[in-house]
């Protein structure tokens, strides 16, 4: 019999997992933002062209959003802790090698394979497996703060490593994502436990009743079978498309290539690293605000306003460049912040009304057309910068496709489809 009364005097083991997993979540963002801020000693180094670098991006970022909604298949078999433990070994090895590459080829098998399959298993899966068992209470806030933790970790992240790469040279900011991953994968194997009854506790302001047996069969095939029904719906079409234009105007467009853009107009590396940590730090406020606005405005006119003022912003930003900051500029890094992630409580909210029960494994293929989204944008804006000498024309269709994606928001029925069993 679990003694409730005791255990309620002191902190909920259910906390210090999502304290852990916060940790996680930060640094699986970081590790996967890094080229950013590399692309350009690896240029001068080694002659890669921006493509070449941003190919590797892309894999990373496609890899991330495809290994989504398969990772909770893995938590389900293995467990969260051992998932977790292996997704950041395979990070810390992917950064680590990246020492002794001498070939384009490399880059991408590293950063964009390694890292992208090891953070990949610490994205939105972790979250939802992480607030499903341990949390019954405060689950909406756990998961919000924990989404935000992903979105906004590796933007937080990217100065201290543009000030190593400054200081010392890529290889040491390379060495020093590995050796952070190594470092948390310690307090994961301590911390993290796969359910509250490994404890002999209940879940956070539940009882024992709600934390249910483990599936340790079937939910690879439960999730392409979702996908398969999901995809007969225009519903989940308009949402995957919406997020593949805002996953290719964040993490595809803005996350990898507004430094070096910013670098082009003589902007120091370090000094735009820090405009986009400002981003991430408005991210928060933005995602939590959002959060708070879905509950009480139509999600799809709240979609509608984020797509079209993002692509606005992003159609006046190529003239915001100069080498110092300007007020204007950081008018455009507070808004796209707080614009950010912005988009992901109205299209969790539309999933749910749409698709009732299916909802959390019909969102984790939309979260994967975002990264899709993601990856061929950044392969799409090198290949801009390269053949074009700049970043103006990728800016441009970037803001076009934004407001095309609020258009999209507008056609999406909140009728309810049959669910998938």
């Amino acid at each position: 019999m679990i003694d409730l009364d005791a255990r309620t005097r002191r902190v909920h083991p259910a906390w210090w997992v999502a304290a852990v997993t916060f940790l996680a979540l930060v640094g699986a963002a970081g590790f996967r933002a890094v080229p950013g801020v590399l692309m350009d000693p690896l240029h001068r180094e080694f002659g890669w062209s921006v493509s070449t670098i941003s190919l590797a991006a892309a894999v990373n970022m496609a890899l991330y959003g495809l290994t989504a909604p398969f990772a909770a298949a893995l938590m389900e078999r293995f467990g969260i802790r051992r998932v977790v433990a292996a997704a950041l070994l395979v990070v810390a090895a992917g950064s680590g090698l990246t020492v002794f590459m001498t070939a384009s080829w490399q880059l991408i098998l590293c950063w964009g394979v390694l890292v992208g399959l090891g953070t990949g298993s610490m994205a939105l899966a972790l979250v939802a497996t992480v607030t499903g068992r341990w949390f019954v209470a405060r689950r909406g806030l756990v998961s919000g703060v924990l989404t935000a933790a992903g979105a906004a970790g590796g933007l937080v992240f990217l100065p201290l490593v543009a000030q190593v790469s400054d200081a010392y040279g890529w290889r040491p900011a390379s060495l020093a994502v590995s050796v952070a991953a190594l470092a948390v994968a310690p307090l994961v194997l301590w911390l993290l436990r796969d359910r509250p009854r490994d404890l002999g506790v209940a879940p956070y302001g539940g009882t024992p009743a709600d934390d249910a047996d483990p599936v340790r069969s079937g939910a690879a095939r439960l999730a392409l079978r979702t996908l398969a029904g999901a995809a007969r719906t225009g519903p989940f079409w308009y949402l995957a498309a919406g997020m593949m234009i805002c996953g290719a105007t964040t993490m595809g467009l803005i996350q990898p290539h507004f430094i070096p853009a910013a670098h082009d107009h003589g902007m120091p590396h370090t000094v735009a690293a820090g405009l986009l940590a400002l981003v991430g730090i408005f991210d928060v406020a933005g995602t939590i605000a959002s959060g708070w606005l879905t509950d009480r405005v139509d999600p799809r006119l709240l979609l509608l306003a984020y797509y079209v003022l993002r692509g606005l912003s992003l159609l006046a930003l190529p003239a915001l460049f100069r080498p110092d900051i300007q007020a204007s500029m950081l008018a455009f890094i507070v808004f796209y912040g707080l614009d950010w992630v912005a988009t992901i409580p109205p299209t969790m909210a539309l999933c749910r009304e749409v698709f009732g029960a299916s909802a959390p494994v019909v969102f984790g293929w939309v979260f994967a057309s975002h990264q899709v989204g993601a990856a061929v944008m950044a392969l799409g804006a090198g290949i801009v910068r390269d053949e074009l000498g700049a970043y103006d024309a990728a800016w441009f269709v970037g803001g076009a496709l934004a407001v095309a994606a609020g258009g999209l928001s507008l056609l999406i029925r909140r009728r309810p489809v049959p669910a998938v069993t």
